[in-house]
């Protein structure tokens, strides 16, 4: 059973705007933290933005005021608002679902392309 599915990748010119979506099945992520990270051909995978179930975020540097990490309980979902994009972007952008207080890390979806052309 997929547990997070993530959806909104394609290819846009550099300076434009993507939305990345993750759905989540069950409920152990409504009540965790929900995140993003990212992998680049021949990169480490790197974590971009996090947001816990009370809506405090985090961002790496290189994506901090460009990237918007967002959720709605309701729909246990999240979302990844990308403007200003860059061809250092591009990458395989995964959702993941950790605890919010040791970090463990329950899921991560299968990932979805985004590619920045410049």
């Amino acid at each position: 059973q997929v547990q997070l599915e993530e959806s909104g990748g394609g290819l846009v010119q550099a300076g434009e705007s993507l939305r990345l979506s993750c759905a989540a099945a069950g409920s152990i992520c409504r009540f965790n933290t929900m995140g993003w990270a990212r992998q680049a051909p021949g990169k480490q995978r790197e974590l971009v933005a996090t947001i816990t179930s009370g809506g405090s975020t985090n961002y790496a540097d290189s994506v901090k005021g460009r990237f918007t990490i967002s959720r709605d309980n309701a729909k246990n979902a999240t979302y990844l608002q990308m403007r200003s994009l860059k061809p250092e972007d591009t990458a395989v952008y995964y959702c993941r679902c950790s605890n919010t207080y040791d970090g463990t890390v329950y899921y991560w979806g299968r990932g979805t392309l985004v590619t920045v052309s410049s």
